[in-house]
């Protein structure tokens, strides 16, 4: 089986930074594409940022030039850099993953979420 595990939410300050860090552990034959989604109060739940295996990224409007998603393959690792924080990116953080495990078809996996309030 695998797991994703998350790492650095917390309360921030408008304007603040945050990192966030999802590893997978457990039986990995290959990670295609990683990614942060979020999930606010009374909201669906959108994709922030991905990144593929080969490092391309996409981020949503509301995040560019604000956001910065990257990987450790080696680590079967992805960090989120959330800089210039607004109250609106307050939400539920969920880092998503496609892994290859034991079968032949990747499958979705997710993490249990990490809270980022941004309040002053």
């Amino acid at each position: 089986q695998v797991q994703l595990a998350e790492s650095g939410g917390g309360l921030v300050r408008p304007g603040g930074v945050v990192r966030l860090s999802c590893a997978a552990s457990g039986t990995i034959f290959n990670i295609n594409r990683m990614g942060w989604y979020r999930q606010a109060p009374g909201k669906q739940r959108e994709l922030v940022a991905q990144i593929t295996s080969s490092g391309s990224t996409n981020y949503a409007d509301s995040v560019k030039d604000r956001f910065t998603i990257s990987r450790d393959n080696a680590k079967n690792t992805a960090y989120l850099q959330m800089n210039s924080l607004k109250p609106e990116d307050t939400a539920i953080y969920y880092c998503n993953a496609y892994i290859r495990s034991t079968g032949w078809i990747p499958v979705d996996y997710w993490g249990q979420g990490t809270q980022i309030t941004v309040s002053s």
